[in-house]
């Protein structure tokens, strides 16, 4: 009687600790999401400030592929205020998605040890 209750338990704390793996490397993933988008958002803001730097009349050019486009001071400047923006609204996002997957990771853990400590009561 008690092996099917022993296999039922191995097979309930593996499919955990897949959950768990599963999780924890959602976090990561999520964690290089932010470091890139934090890059973005700062190498936007330091040419940002330097654009805000030259003259109204600096001829301007943006890199698109392999090749430069003539662009106003001001387009270039609200090309890289939304990108600051868009940034800003993505690690938002990444951080809410990252304290979910945080609370599944803990809540799995709790689980298992919940798990071990019922095996071990029996």
């Amino acid at each position: 009687m008690a092996a099917p209750v022993d296999l039922e338990l191995k097979k309930a704390f593996s499919e955990l600790q897949v959950k768990m793996i599963d999780t924890q490397q959602k976090v990561k993933l999520a964690d290089l999401q932010i470091d890139q988008l934090t890059r973005v958002q700062k190498l936007a803001k330091v040419t940002h400030k330097e654009i805000s730097t030259l003259s109204d009349d600096t001829p301007l050019y943006e890199g698109v592929g392999r090749m430069f486009i003539l662009q106003s001071k001001e387009e270039i400047n609200d090309q890289l205020t939304d990108k600051q923006k868009t940034a800003q609204e993505k690690i938002k996002e990444l951080e809410q998605k990252k304290v979910y997957l945080e609370r599944s990771v803990k809540e799995a853990e709790d689980n298992i040890r919940e798990m071990l400590l019922s095996r071990r009561a029996h």
